[in-house]
């Protein structure tokens, strides 16, 4: 292998664990710790809040950092401190302390989106792609916290559902750092490779109010986004364990039923990563927000194994959509501010996921699942509708 495709081989597995490690308490919360500490889940889920303000608010001075220090020096950070924060968490023995320990993992899981991702379209001309192959391991982590966490809630307890992939983190930022400082022994007694033109993306030919309308829409679209994004992947060990509490009787049934639905939508990613480098972006992300539209208002009616079917249904058009915006931004950003501008856009979507946290629980304590479907449904409504507006610069630069 290249020194690139390790590195992003390490970008890709960072990408896995941001998303397994914020999405660990929602299945520790719903399958576990209502039952040994007799709280209820509306009770339990705000004690997540903070960490994802922390998710959030803390990409933008990340971001700062690494286009001003070191994207490497940070992705480093990312994987030790990430890992250290869980494995404190898996020590809580009080809501308080146990907030905290997920305030921490919220902190060093912000790096990750604008660190990470500058570096996976640095250099390249087509960034659909290479986005959704990384997108893909992002969602299987998704995937993969429902699944994990089930079976070590089952086999030793929901603190191992930390302490485990928090060991894991550490080692593999250990591997990163040694990775990174033989690269450097390596340029060093080396001659610097200089990068051909046809590696090196054009600046696209956008006029100042082009550049605003695009960058409209991806605010826009990143904050609503963000809402569905966080109250399906939240809520699903949730929803299922309602809507198969007579198929599913443990944590790792209920994991495996969760980890099917993220592990099928995950590579949606690819198929659309593939349509936005070679079809207008406009198009095809007015396809991925009508398609939420419709198996958001299906999943009100249904129950059973057919939920099953609905939730992948809808989580193949959420995760769809996950690097259009990305892509958008790979295209029209220079590289030297690219850090801070994928930490706009992640500070506009993490906020807004960490106020969707309580909201599920008000919706949930009231009314339960379904209208929080309803509300979906609308969510992506307005999504297709801000796409329309989209420039048709927007859909062919970079083609």
């Amino acid at each position: 292998m290249t020194r690139q495709q390790i590195d992003f081989a390490f970008l890709n597995v960072g990408h896995f664990f941001d998303h397994l490690f914020v999405l660990i308490f929602a299945t520790v919360s719903a399958l576990a710790l209502a039952r040994e500490w007799g709280m209820s889940y509306a009770e339990l889920i705000p004690v997540a809040t903070p960490g994802f303000v922390a998710f959030g608010v803390c990409a933008l001075p990340a971001g700062w950092i690494a286009d001003k220090w070191s994207r490497e020096g940070m992705m480093a950070i990312f994987f030790i401190g990430i890992g250290a924060s869980a494995v404190l968490t898996g020590q809580a023995g009080s809501p308080a302390a146990l907030g905290a320990g997920l305030l921490a993992i919220g902190v060093f899981a912000a790096i990750y989106h604008p660190v990470g991702l500058a570096m996976v379209v640095h250099n390249r001309t087509k960034t659909g792609h290479a986005l959704a192959v990384n997108g893909v391991w992002g969602n299987m982590g998704v995937a993969c916290a429902a699944l994990v966490t089930g079976f070590l809630i089952d086999a030793a307890g929901w603190r191992s559902a930390f302490i485990v992939p928090g060991i894991i983190s550490i080692i593999t930022g250990c591997g990163y750092v040694y990775f990174q400082a033989r690269g450097r022994k390596s340029s060093a007694s080396s001659t610097p490779e200089t990068s051909s033109a046809s590696g090196t993306p054009s600046e696209p030919d956008i006029t100042r109010p082009m550049l605003k309308r695009i960058f409209g829409v991806i605010l826009f679209s990143t904050a609503v986004g963000g809402l569905v994004f966080q109250s399906t992947t939240f809520s699903l060990p949730k929803v299922l364990d309602e809507r198969l509490a007579d198929i599913a009787g443990s944590a790792t049934i209920i994991g495996w039923y969760a980890f099917i639905v993220f592990a099928m939508a995950a590579f949606a990613q690819l198929v659309v990563g593939y349509l936005v480098d070679r079809h207008s972006i406009r198009t095809v992300f007015a396809c991925v927000a009508s398609l939420q539209v419709i198996f958001f208002a299906i999943m009100t009616q249904v129950d059973g194994l057919l939920s099953v079917a609905v939730a992948v249904a809808f989580m193949l058009a959420a995760f769809g959509q996950i690097p259009i915006n990305d892509v958008l931004i790979g295209r029209i950003s220079r590289s030297e501010w690219r850090s801070r501008i994928f930490a706009i856009r992640y500070v506009v979507t993490f906020s807004v996921m960490a106020t969707t946290v309580p909201l599920i629980a008000w919706l949930h304590g009231n009314w339960g699942f379904s209208v929080l479907f309803d509300v979906l449904a609308v969510a992506a409504g307005l999504i297709f509708l801000s796409v329309l507006t989209l420039p048709k610069i927007a859909a062919v630069t970079g083609r």
